[in-house]
Protein backbone atom coordinates (compact mmCIF):
# COMPACT_ATOMS: atom_id res chain seq x y z
CA UNK A 1 0.00 0.00 0.00
CA UNK A 2 1.55 3.31 -0.69
CA UNK A 3 1.07 6.17 1.49
CA UNK A 4 1.88 9.92 0.60
CA UNK A 5 4.22 11.76 1.89
CA UNK A 6 2.64 14.79 3.78
CA UNK A 7 4.02 18.19 1.74
CA UNK A 8 6.46 20.19 3.31
CA UNK A 9 7.89 23.76 2.61
CA UNK A 10 10.34 21.74 1.18
CA UNK A 11 8.66 19.67 -0.76
CA UNK A 12 6.35 22.64 -2.45
CA UNK A 13 9.73 25.20 -3.26
CA UNK A 14 11.15 21.67 -5.53
CA UNK A 15 8.07 21.78 -7.59
CA UNK A 16 7.59 25.38 -7.92
CA UNK A 17 11.60 25.85 -8.21
CA UNK A 18 11.52 28.38 -5.38
CA UNK A 19 13.69 29.05 -2.05
CA UNK A 20 12.47 27.24 0.92
CA UNK A 21 12.47 30.91 2.53
CA UNK A 22 10.36 32.70 0.20
CA UNK A 23 7.68 30.07 0.06
CA UNK A 24 7.66 30.02 4.15
CA UNK A 25 7.01 34.32 3.98
CA UNK A 26 4.34 33.92 1.71
CA UNK A 27 2.64 31.09 3.23
CA UNK A 28 2.97 32.29 6.95
CA UNK A 29 2.58 36.27 6.22
CA UNK A 30 -0.42 37.77 7.76
CA UNK A 31 -3.15 38.14 5.28
CA UNK A 32 -2.68 40.99 2.91
CA UNK A 33 1.11 41.23 3.77
CA UNK A 34 2.35 38.73 1.29
CA UNK A 35 3.77 40.85 -1.69
CA UNK A 36 6.68 41.96 0.74
CA UNK A 37 7.78 38.73 -0.31
CA UNK A 38 7.25 37.51 -4.15
CA UNK A 39 5.13 38.77 -7.07
CA UNK A 40 1.37 38.44 -7.08
CA UNK A 41 1.93 35.33 -9.73
CA UNK A 42 4.86 33.84 -7.65
CA UNK A 43 2.23 34.62 -4.55
CA UNK A 44 -0.81 32.49 -6.79
CA UNK A 45 1.35 29.92 -7.39
CA UNK A 46 2.45 29.00 -4.26
CA UNK A 47 -1.31 29.16 -2.46
CA UNK A 48 -2.34 26.68 -5.58
CA UNK A 49 0.16 24.51 -5.17
CA UNK A 50 -0.22 24.34 -1.36
CA UNK A 51 -4.23 24.39 -1.56
CA UNK A 52 -3.72 21.26 -4.36
CA UNK A 53 -0.99 19.33 -2.33
CA UNK A 54 -3.28 19.79 1.35
CA UNK A 55 -0.67 21.78 2.84
CA UNK A 56 -1.85 23.08 5.77
CA UNK A 57 0.59 25.74 8.09
CA UNK A 58 2.04 24.57 11.58
CA UNK A 59 1.40 27.50 13.52
CA UNK A 60 3.18 25.65 16.23
CA UNK A 61 6.55 25.84 14.37
CA UNK A 62 5.79 28.79 13.01
CA UNK A 63 5.87 30.68 16.10
CA UNK A 64 8.90 29.39 17.19
CA UNK A 65 10.80 30.36 14.08
CA UNK A 66 9.12 34.06 14.79
CA UNK A 67 8.93 33.99 18.56
CA UNK A 68 5.52 34.72 17.89
CA UNK A 69 2.31 32.68 18.46
CA UNK A 70 -0.09 34.77 16.65
CA UNK A 71 -2.12 34.44 20.30
CA UNK A 72 -3.76 37.35 22.17
CA UNK A 73 -4.68 37.62 25.27
CA UNK A 74 -8.04 39.37 26.17
CA UNK A 75 -9.23 39.96 29.91
CA UNK A 76 -12.69 41.49 31.01
CA UNK A 77 -14.38 41.97 34.26
CA UNK A 78 -17.11 39.35 33.10
CA UNK A 79 -18.65 38.45 29.78
CA UNK A 80 -21.53 38.22 30.73
CA UNK A 81 -21.46 41.95 30.76
CA UNK A 82 -23.01 43.39 27.53
CA UNK A 83 -20.94 46.25 26.82
CA UNK A 84 -17.05 44.40 27.51
CA UNK A 85 -18.58 41.23 25.11
CA UNK A 86 -19.22 43.84 22.46
CA UNK A 87 -16.02 45.05 22.89
CA UNK A 88 -14.41 41.65 22.53
CA UNK A 89 -16.25 40.76 19.74
CA UNK A 90 -14.90 44.01 17.66
CA UNK A 91 -11.14 42.31 19.31
CA UNK A 92 -11.75 38.97 18.06
CA UNK A 93 -13.48 40.12 14.85
CA UNK A 94 -10.17 42.24 14.36
CA UNK A 95 -8.11 39.38 14.89
CA UNK A 96 -9.34 37.00 12.72
CA UNK A 97 -9.51 39.53 10.05
CA UNK A 98 -5.37 39.50 10.97
CA UNK A 99 -4.92 35.78 10.97
CA UNK A 100 -4.54 36.27 14.84
CA UNK A 101 -6.33 34.59 17.66
CA UNK A 102 -7.82 35.67 20.77
CA UNK A 103 -8.62 34.23 24.36
CA UNK A 104 -10.76 35.73 26.76
CA UNK A 105 -10.91 35.30 31.00
CA UNK A 106 -12.93 36.72 33.19
CA UNK A 107 -11.23 39.17 36.19
CA UNK A 108 -14.41 39.92 38.07
CA UNK A 109 -12.62 42.61 38.70
CA UNK A 110 -10.71 41.54 41.16
CA UNK A 111 -7.10 42.17 41.25
CA UNK A 112 -6.20 38.60 42.32
CA UNK A 113 -8.08 37.23 39.40
CA UNK A 114 -6.42 39.67 37.20
CA UNK A 115 -2.61 38.59 37.86
CA UNK A 116 -3.65 34.90 38.02
CA UNK A 117 -5.51 35.64 34.37
CA UNK A 118 -2.31 37.40 32.87
CA UNK A 119 0.38 35.28 34.09
CA UNK A 120 -1.69 32.23 32.99
CA UNK A 121 -2.28 33.97 29.46
CA UNK A 122 1.58 34.80 29.34
CA UNK A 123 2.36 31.11 30.27
CA UNK A 124 0.50 29.92 26.79
CA UNK A 125 2.74 32.25 25.10
CA UNK A 126 0.36 35.15 24.28
CA UNK A 127 1.97 37.90 22.21
CA UNK A 128 0.10 40.78 24.25
CA UNK A 129 -2.76 41.06 26.21
CA UNK A 130 -5.40 43.50 26.12
CA UNK A 131 -7.87 44.72 29.28
CA UNK A 132 -10.92 45.93 29.46
CA UNK A 133 -10.69 45.97 33.54
CA UNK A 134 -8.00 47.88 34.48
CA UNK A 135 -8.13 49.84 37.76
CA UNK A 136 -7.14 53.78 38.35
CA UNK A 137 -5.70 53.26 41.37
CA UNK A 138 -3.41 49.41 40.80
CA UNK A 139 -0.15 49.20 39.93
CA UNK A 140 -0.44 46.36 38.56
CA UNK A 141 -0.55 47.53 35.18
CA UNK A 142 2.30 49.37 35.37
CA UNK A 143 4.62 46.96 36.20
CA UNK A 144 3.72 44.56 33.80
CA UNK A 145 4.49 47.24 31.30
CA UNK A 146 8.01 47.25 33.31
CA UNK A 147 8.28 43.74 32.54
CA UNK A 148 8.09 44.31 28.59
CA UNK A 149 4.66 42.58 28.04
CA UNK A 150 2.77 45.15 25.30
CA UNK A 151 -0.52 45.73 25.91
CA UNK A 152 -3.33 48.10 25.30
CA UNK A 153 -7.06 48.79 27.78
CA UNK A 154 -10.19 49.01 26.00
CA UNK A 155 -13.51 51.11 27.70
CA UNK A 156 -11.29 52.22 30.46
CA UNK A 157 -8.08 54.04 30.80
CA UNK A 158 -5.12 54.27 32.83
CA UNK A 159 -2.59 56.56 32.81
CA UNK A 160 0.78 55.89 30.76
CA UNK A 161 -0.87 53.10 28.88
CA UNK A 162 -2.30 53.01 25.40
CA UNK A 163 -6.70 52.90 25.63
CA UNK A 164 -9.11 53.11 23.72
CA UNK A 165 -12.37 54.46 25.09
CA UNK A 166 -15.26 56.45 24.84
CA UNK A 167 -14.79 60.32 25.36
CA UNK A 168 -16.67 59.69 28.47
CA UNK A 169 -16.83 63.00 30.25
CA UNK A 170 -17.66 64.32 26.99
CA UNK A 171 -20.72 61.41 27.45
CA UNK A 172 -21.36 62.85 31.27
CA UNK A 173 -21.75 66.50 30.08
CA UNK A 174 -24.18 65.36 26.99
CA UNK A 175 -26.55 63.34 29.91
CA UNK A 176 -26.37 66.42 32.41
CA UNK A 177 -27.55 69.14 29.56
CA UNK A 178 -30.14 67.12 28.09
CA UNK A 179 -31.83 66.78 31.90
CA UNK A 180 -30.98 70.69 32.49
CA UNK A 181 -32.76 71.27 28.96
CA UNK A 182 -35.88 69.64 30.91
CA UNK A 183 -35.81 71.65 33.60
CA UNK A 184 -34.48 69.22 36.04
CA UNK A 185 -32.54 71.13 38.86
CA UNK A 186 -32.27 68.48 41.67
CA UNK A 187 -30.23 65.29 40.71
CA UNK A 188 -28.93 61.77 42.29
CA UNK A 189 -26.12 59.68 39.75
CA UNK A 190 -25.70 55.91 39.85
CA UNK A 191 -21.88 56.11 39.64
CA UNK A 192 -20.68 52.40 39.59
CA UNK A 193 -17.01 51.69 41.30
CA UNK A 194 -14.70 54.43 42.33
CA UNK A 195 -11.73 51.99 40.60
CA UNK A 196 -12.90 52.55 37.40
CA UNK A 197 -12.28 55.52 34.98
CA UNK A 198 -15.57 54.94 33.59
CA UNK A 199 -17.34 56.14 36.45
CA UNK A 200 -14.55 58.83 37.19
CA UNK A 201 -14.30 60.82 34.12
CA UNK A 202 -18.45 60.01 33.53
CA UNK A 203 -19.66 61.79 36.81
CA UNK A 204 -16.87 64.18 36.45
CA UNK A 205 -18.18 65.71 33.19
CA UNK A 206 -21.50 65.11 34.57
CA UNK A 207 -20.78 67.52 37.33
CA UNK A 208 -18.72 70.16 35.15
CA UNK A 209 -22.09 70.35 32.87
CA UNK A 210 -24.30 71.35 36.07
CA UNK A 211 -21.83 73.41 37.74
CA UNK A 212 -21.87 75.46 34.86
CA UNK A 213 -25.24 76.09 35.07
CA UNK A 214 -25.09 77.12 38.33
CA UNK A 215 -26.03 73.76 40.26
CA UNK A 216 -23.53 72.93 42.47
CA UNK A 217 -23.06 69.60 44.76
CA UNK A 218 -25.88 70.07 47.79
CA UNK A 219 -27.89 69.60 45.03
CA UNK A 220 -26.73 66.34 43.43
CA UNK A 221 -26.23 63.00 45.28
CA UNK A 222 -23.61 59.98 44.03
CA UNK A 223 -24.21 56.63 44.75
CA UNK A 224 -21.23 54.33 44.20
CA UNK A 225 -23.27 51.25 44.51
CA UNK A 226 -21.69 49.59 40.83
CA UNK A 227 -22.68 48.72 37.38
CA UNK A 228 -25.66 46.44 37.39
CA UNK A 229 -29.26 46.44 37.86
CA UNK A 230 -29.46 45.30 41.48
CA UNK A 231 -26.69 48.62 41.94
CA UNK A 232 -29.54 50.40 40.16
CA UNK A 233 -32.10 48.96 42.99
CA UNK A 234 -29.86 49.76 45.46
CA UNK A 235 -28.71 53.31 44.76
CA UNK A 236 -32.87 53.99 44.72
CA UNK A 237 -33.63 52.46 47.78
CA UNK A 238 -31.17 55.02 48.79
CA UNK A 239 -31.96 58.07 46.96
CA UNK A 240 -35.79 57.83 48.25
CA UNK A 241 -34.99 58.18 51.62
CA UNK A 242 -32.84 60.92 51.46
CA UNK A 243 -34.80 64.01 52.77
CA UNK A 244 -35.18 65.24 49.16
CA UNK A 245 -35.78 63.79 46.09
CA UNK A 246 -33.89 63.76 43.10
CA UNK A 247 -35.89 64.86 39.84
CA UNK A 248 -33.62 63.09 37.60
CA UNK A 249 -31.02 60.07 37.88
CA UNK A 250 -27.64 59.91 35.55
CA UNK A 251 -26.45 56.13 35.70
CA UNK A 252 -23.13 55.21 34.23
CA UNK A 253 -24.58 51.95 32.75
CA UNK A 254 -27.84 51.27 30.94
CA UNK A 255 -28.36 48.09 33.17
CA UNK A 256 -28.32 50.46 36.63
CA UNK A 257 -30.40 52.66 34.78
CA UNK A 258 -32.89 49.95 34.37
CA UNK A 259 -32.63 48.62 37.69
CA UNK A 260 -33.37 52.13 39.11
CA UNK A 261 -36.36 52.19 36.68
CA UNK A 262 -37.33 48.97 37.98
CA UNK A 263 -37.36 50.03 41.23
CA UNK A 264 -38.42 53.32 40.81
CA UNK A 265 -41.22 52.17 39.49
CA UNK A 266 -42.36 49.30 42.18
CA UNK A 267 -42.31 52.53 44.62
CA UNK A 268 -44.82 54.10 42.67
CA UNK A 269 -42.78 56.79 41.18
CA UNK A 270 -43.80 57.72 37.78
CA UNK A 271 -40.91 57.75 34.73
CA UNK A 272 -39.81 60.49 33.82
CA UNK A 273 -42.93 62.57 35.14
CA UNK A 274 -41.78 62.26 38.78
CA UNK A 275 -38.18 61.41 38.14
CA UNK A 276 -36.04 61.38 34.54
CA UNK A 277 -33.78 58.72 34.12
CA UNK A 278 -30.52 58.23 31.77
CA UNK A 279 -28.09 55.35 30.89
CA UNK A 280 -25.36 55.05 29.27
CA UNK A 281 -23.96 53.08 26.57
CA UNK A 282 -26.96 52.49 24.36
CA UNK A 283 -26.98 48.56 24.64
CA UNK A 284 -30.28 46.22 22.78
CA UNK A 285 -32.11 46.48 26.46
CA UNK A 286 -32.22 50.45 26.16
CA UNK A 287 -34.00 50.39 23.30
CA UNK A 288 -36.29 47.83 24.50
CA UNK A 289 -37.14 49.91 27.24
CA UNK A 290 -37.16 53.29 25.36
CA UNK A 291 -34.40 54.44 27.86
CA UNK A 292 -32.59 57.76 26.83
CA UNK A 293 -29.06 57.53 27.17
CA UNK A 294 -25.32 58.10 25.79
CA UNK A 295 -24.27 55.24 23.25
CA UNK A 296 -20.61 54.83 23.45
CA UNK A 297 -18.63 53.11 20.04
CA UNK A 298 -18.47 49.42 21.68
CA UNK A 299 -17.39 47.21 18.54
CA UNK A 300 -15.05 50.20 17.28
CA UNK A 301 -13.21 50.74 20.67
CA UNK A 302 -12.85 46.58 20.56
CA UNK A 303 -10.77 46.37 16.64
CA UNK A 304 -9.03 49.87 17.20
CA UNK A 305 -7.54 48.39 21.04
CA UNK A 306 -6.49 45.28 19.14
CA UNK A 307 -5.20 47.54 15.85
CA UNK A 308 -2.77 49.45 18.25
CA UNK A 309 -1.68 45.98 20.48
CA UNK A 310 -0.44 45.33 16.90
CA UNK A 311 1.13 48.24 16.12
CA UNK A 312 2.98 48.27 19.69
CA UNK A 313 4.47 44.63 18.66
CA UNK A 314 5.83 45.96 15.79
CA UNK A 315 7.69 48.29 18.07
CA UNK A 316 5.95 51.93 16.47
CA UNK A 317 4.51 55.11 18.50
CA UNK A 318 0.97 54.34 19.55
CA UNK A 319 -1.26 56.89 21.52
CA UNK A 320 -4.61 56.82 23.29
CA UNK A 321 -7.87 57.68 21.66
CA UNK A 322 -11.18 58.78 22.99
CA UNK A 323 -14.01 58.20 20.79
CA UNK A 324 -17.14 59.98 20.31
CA UNK A 325 -20.46 59.54 22.39
CA UNK A 326 -23.66 59.97 20.85
CA UNK A 327 -26.99 61.06 23.27
CA UNK A 328 -29.75 58.81 22.50
CA UNK A 329 -33.10 60.43 23.54
CA UNK A 330 -36.08 58.46 23.75
CA UNK A 331 -38.71 58.67 26.58
CA UNK A 332 -37.35 58.39 30.05
CA UNK A 333 -36.04 61.49 29.96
Amino acid sequence: MNVTEPSTLRTLAGELGLNVSTVSRIINAEPGTESKWASPETIRRVHELASTRGYTRNPHAASLRTSRSDLIGVIVPRLQDYVLATIYEGIDAAAEARGRMTVVANSLDDPTRQRSRTESLLARRADGLIFGDAHIDSPFLDKLAARGVPLTLVSRRKAGHVSVTCDDVTGGRLAASHLISTGRRRFAVIAGAQYASTTVDRVAGFLEALEEHGIGGSDVDVYYTGFDAPAGQRAVAELMAAPVRPEAVFAVNDFAAIGAIGALQKLGVAVPDDIAVVGYNDTPIAEAVSLTTVRSPMVEMGRLGFEKLLLLLDKEVVKSERLPPELIVRSTA
